[in-house]
């Protein structure tokens, strides 16, 4: 193998890492029961990013497939085309199942990290979760909407994390009434 072609195989192999490590700083919860974890979670706020660009009413289920991974469906209302949209991933453990980081995948062997770092242990009601840098955000809750109080705890929680929220999209739950 060529100098340049170990180089770009480094580069490569960096920049899948990198999509399933952590942002600095920030911690995945620990003691995650991910049996508890499962099932259906409403969107209530999100950083923009062009994955979800334009949804409202997004919600992702989560499932338990056999080989022991997670069934990751996500869903969402596109009001520009007036029609449901769905995607279906897998995630994964990146090291211990009771640690909330996982990596998911959406498109074949490509993974993003996909970090639980704050979760209402006790009802397993409320997630703030985060990718591999601050430049994804989003808030999941059991229910479609949340108190004021929760979105301004939420708020606090990401500022204090270094999260820029001026592009914070607080989601349309209506159709999940």
């Amino acid at each position: 193998m060529t100098s340049s072609g170990r180089l770009a195989l480094i580069l490569l192999f960096l920049f899948l890492a990198g999509c399933t490590g952590l942002p600095k700083g920030i911690e995945p919860v620990a003691g995650f029961e991910p049996d508890r974890y499962l099932g259906t979670w409403y969107e209530i706020a999100r950083l923009d990013h062009r994955f979800e660009r334009g949804l409202s009413n997004v919600t992702a289920e989560y499932s338990l497939n056999e080989d022991g991974s997670i069934r990751v469906l996500n869903r969402g209302y596109k009001e520009a085309e007036g029609e449901w949209q769905q995607a279906e991933g897998r995630a994964v453990f990146v090291g211990d199942r009771d640690v909330g980081h996982l990596k998911v995948s959406f498109f074949g062997p490509f993974y993003a990290s996909y970090v639980v770092f704050e979760l209402d242990k006790e009802a397993y009601s409320q997630a703030y979760l985060t990718g591999s840098d601050r430049g994804t955000l989003w808030f999941l809750s059991r229910t479609p909407q949340v108190s004021e109080t929760a979105m301004a705890q939420f708020r606090a929680r990401a500022e204090a994390e270094g999260f820029e929220l001026d592009e914070l999209i607080v989601v349309d739950q209506s159709q999940n009434q």
